[in-house]
């Protein structure tokens, strides 16, 4: 065999062994995938249960009995007081559930009619009320008059949760020393339902305009020479215990 020939073979040879390395590594891809589970669950217990801001009713029930035809006082606070909180809190119209079939149907239209002329009374407009009807599923029940209007509610959530076992697995998370999934769930919860102004959970409240008066006070103070900080003479009163004195 001459020796260009044998150089070709040569060629032929490597060329052939590379396209087999080449099929056996494609194979053996198919074969195995390695998969990353570490980041399955996020560390920051704000990003696995996030509060999160929705519209939902804020309801107020009137229990009418059958032979009354209007509110009592109590009844009549608890209207004005939502016709306030309206103007303070809500994002729409307010809509009156109002029973139709029932025992106090009448009872209750007459106070829808007295709710309507407090909500007027408090500044609230015609336009800015509906009343919707609507028949209880048990007729012969007392059915309530609803008050309702949407307003911004926080919400985290639902916690007990357990999507995987606490106890040793052969999941790779369980040896990363990472947090399991409803941990901080219910502080994520309470903080959502104690919050009074869900818009503080999105950005800062203006500030409000400082106090003059008090302004000047201090400034008078300060030409003065005097201590400006305010003085608490019952603040000593608080104090159940002397210890550290």
């Amino acid at each position: 065999m001459t020796r260009p020939q044998e150089n070709k073979r040569r060629k032929l040879s490597a060329v052939a062994r590379g396209l087999f390395a080449a099929a056996s590594a494609l194979a053996l891809s198919g074969c195995f995938t390695a998969k990353d589970t570490t980041g399955a669950i996020p560390a920051d217990y704000r990003q696995r249960h996030p509060i999160t801001l929705k519209e939902k009713d804020h309801t107020v029930a009137i229990l009418v009995g059958t032979s009354r035809g209007g509110l009592n006082a109590e009844q009549r606070a608890d209207a004005l007081a939502f016709a306030q909180r309206w103007k303070r809190e809500a994002t729409g119209g307010i809509i009156i559930d109002q029973p139709v079939g029932t025992p106090n149907a009448a009872s209750a239209a007459a106070a829808a009619h007295e709710t309507l002329s407090i909500f007027a009374a408090a500044g609230i407009p015609a336009s800015a009320i509906a009343i919707r009807p609507y028949q209880p599923k048990n007729r012969v029940a007392v059915a309530a008059l609803k008050l309702n209007y949407p307003v911004m509610a926080a919400e985290a959530g639902p916690c007990g949760l357990w999507p995987a076992d606490l106890g040793p697995t052969d999941d790779i998370n369980h040896n990363e020393n990472a947090p399991y999934w409803n941990l901080g769930c219910a502080s994520q919860r309470n903080l959502a339902a104690m919050v009074a102004n869900p818009a503080d959970l999105v950005q800062p409240r203006g500030e409000t305009p400082p106090s003059a008066q008090r302004r000047s006070v201090m400034i008078e103070k300060y030409r003065k020479g005097e201590n400006p900080s305010g003085t608490y003479p019952t603040a000593a009163q608080a104090k159940i215990s002397d210890v550290g004195k």
